[in-house]
């Protein structure tokens, strides 16, 4: 795999409004006939500490020819431009991150904020401002900053013109002192197991090196290639370890989505 991840726009298939197969811009999108709550209600997001998803936080990635770079954090993030709303069309699909679109909540598209973030958005025009959270990507026009829910574009007093020029603040919340890692309740159990993350395996021995290789030269010294057998092939399979604490394996994990390889099989073994 590259180290630049192309990503389909089927990735996006609520912020930017693209074709998976054509890659443009289809179906005009549009806002609901009728409203089934007073959106004017709607509570903004209130920030609070996420950890950072696998699922929409690619290193890089590509859409209509450009590449973007998702942000290793979004502390200091202040950027002014042009915002722009996503309505019916997307409603009740999955965004970036997997979660499920809802247009009358308080949410947002960005092209590299990581995936949750939360930002203050300032109508330039009005002075109007809402807090909204960062779950998809997108806008893919020229010049756009920020795509919003319905909801919030109303809240906003862009909903009629379609866009307006805005200000964006990324909103930190402090990371609780102690967050216990996915892991650790693993290591309780298993006590005098070693964990590796399985990385690839490949039909290639050649592959397997390259890829034990290519983690060598980005810091990640401690790996091995394990050979097993499938239907008569020989299956090599690239594994990053040993860990022996939970600490160890989400710092690595962490590290490797920034590399593109989110999708890692965690194995554990016995201690010889």
């Amino acid at each position: 795999m590259s180290k630049k991840l192309v990503v389909l726009a089927v990735l996006f298939t609520s912020g930017c409004g693209v074709d998976p197969v054509l890659k443009k811009v289809v179906v005009k999108d549009s806002a609901p006939m009728t409203t089934p709550i007073d959106v004017m209600e709607v509570v903004d997001a209130v920030p609070k500490y996420e950890k950072r998803t696998r699922a929409g936080n690619p290193p890089e990635y590509e859409v209509f020819g450009k590449q973007y770079k998702v942000l290793e954090e979004s502390k200091g993030y202040q950027k002014r431009g042009v915002a722009s709303w996503y309505g019916t069309k997307f409603h009740g699909k999955n965004t970036s991150n997997g979660e499920v679109y809802d247009m009358y909540g308080m949410t947002a598209a960005h092209k590299t904020l990581p995936i949750p973030s939360y930002v203050r958005v300032t109508n330039l025009k009005n002075q109007k401002s809402i807090v909204v959270r960062i779950n998809d990507r997108g806008p893919f026009h020229n010049n756009r900053e920020i795509d919003l829910s319905y909801a919030a574009a109303i809240k906003l007093g862009i909903q009629r013109e379609g866009t307006g020029f805005v200000e964006v603040i990324a909103l930190e919340s402090e990371r609780p002192e102690v967050i216990e890692s996915e892991y650790a309740e693993l290591f309780r159990q298993q006590k005098g197991m070693a964990v590796y993350l399985q990385v690839g395996a490949f039909t290639n021995q050649v592959f397997a090196s390259q890829l034990q290789e290519k983690f060598i030269v980005k810091q990640i010294t401690e790996s091995r290639i394990q050979v097993a057998e499938n239907q008569g092939n020989q299956i090599y399979k690239v594994q990053v370890g040993p860990f022996y604490t939970d600490q160890q394996v989400d710092n690595v994990n962490k590290k490797l989505a920034r590399l593109g390889y989110a999708d890692t099989k965690l194995i554990v073994e016995k201690k010889m």
